[in-house]
């Protein structure tokens, strides 16, 4: 069977014409950039999902909001961190000149707002980093079909014009066309379907990793908050 289909594919190929043999090596080359950005997406963004577990729940353990920042850990890949970790330099870089007039390590109102601005811009690029490749998906989505209907239209023209020439048409003089035409739609969704399934998962965990970036930005403005904005400014 695995055979006699194998016979088949060979057949249509040789009976598609030479543009429908340059648009299926086209959604080739698209299968191949498809199913590479997805691998690498779902490696990333599962890794990404994990560590942010890991670290949200080291992050709640710790009594205060500078402790895995003072320990100078790292963990590459985590977005939870990178977020973290942007805000405790911020925090940091305002406190050391409070430090240094002899106050108690406190931070003004208007020191929290760059503390606040720098952990939004930080949320953004990892959402930006997360998101990047995607768009070749959906170009592979919308566009892998129609490459396809253009070189079946392309065939399908190609194989009236012979049955023209030929002065009759009957099932041997329009079949062989008609079939290399086709196949050009069939790559066309081959390419396109994965590339659906694997754009709309990928998608919906972005959104689900966006969301929870912004809100641990959230609760650690609170914390931070809670424990270095200065009292006479803060109420």
């Amino acid at each position: 069977m695995l055979a006699k289909s194998q016979v088949e594919l060979l057949y249509v190929w040789g009976e598609a014409t030479l543009a429908g043999k340059a648009i299926i090596i086209i959604l080739v080359i698209f299968s191949i950039f498809a199913w590479s950005i997805i691998t690498s997406k779902v490696i990333e963004m599962s890794r990404a999902r994990r560590l942010n577990q890991y670290f949200d729940s080291e992050f709640r353990r710790q009594s205060t909001v500078l402790s895995i920042h003072e320990r100078k850990v790292h963990v590459d890949g985590c977005p939870l961190f990178s977020v973290y970790r942007a805000g405790c330099l911020e925090l940091d870089k305002r406190l050391k000149p409070a430090a240094g007039r002899g106050s108690k390590g406190r931070v003004s109102l208007k020191s929290m707002e760059h503390v606040k601005r720098t952990l939004e811009r930080t949320v953004a690029e990892q959402a930006l980093k997360l998101e990047s490749g995607l768009i070749m998906l959906a170009i592979a989505v919308s566009g892998a079909p129609f490459l396809g209907l253009l070189g079946t239209v392309w065939g399908v023209m190609s194989a009236f014009s012979y049955v023209a020439m030929r002065g009759h048409a009957d099932l041997p003089t329009m079949a062989p066309g008609v079939a290399g035409a086709l196949i050009t739609t069939v790559a066309g969704l081959l390419v396109a379907i994965p590339s659906m399934f694997g754009y709309n998962w990928l998608v919906h965990t972005l959104r689900v990793l966006t969301v929870e970036l912004d809100n641990f930005a959230q609760e650690l403005v609170s914390k931070i908050e809670t424990e270095y904005l200065a009292d006479d400014e803060g109420e």
